[in-house]
């Protein structure tokens, strides 16, 4: 979880309960700071979320390069290589 996540989430309930006592007393300037708060808790929030799939998305990729590189066996590759060559003048030759 991103520090944003945390903070954001936060804000909302600070405005929440804010924009609440707000309409409990009938302040319109306590409503409307309340809102604020919470609509910028909210996008903090959301900020903290996307950062923090973006980091799985990397993590995700890093982890997947990395067993792609232990995967490979590149004597392998080459005598594959060697045997299609092989396979295509054979071809040529029996035509």
């Amino acid at each position: 979880m991103d520090s944003d996540e945390i903070k954001g989430k936060a804000k909302d309930i600070k405005g929440r309960v804010e924009r609440q006592a707000g309409e409990w007393t009938g302040s319109k300037d306590a409503q409307a700071q309340g809102m604020k708060d919470q609509v910028t808790g909210k996008v903090q929030n959301a900020w903290g979320k996307v950062k923090d799939a973006g980091s799985d998305v990397k993590g995700n990729i890093d982890r997947n390069l990395q067993r792609d590189k232990l995967d490979r066996d590149p004597d392998r590759d080459i005598e594959t290589d060697v045997e299609q060559d092989r396979d295509i003048d054979k071809d040529r030759n029996a035509a």
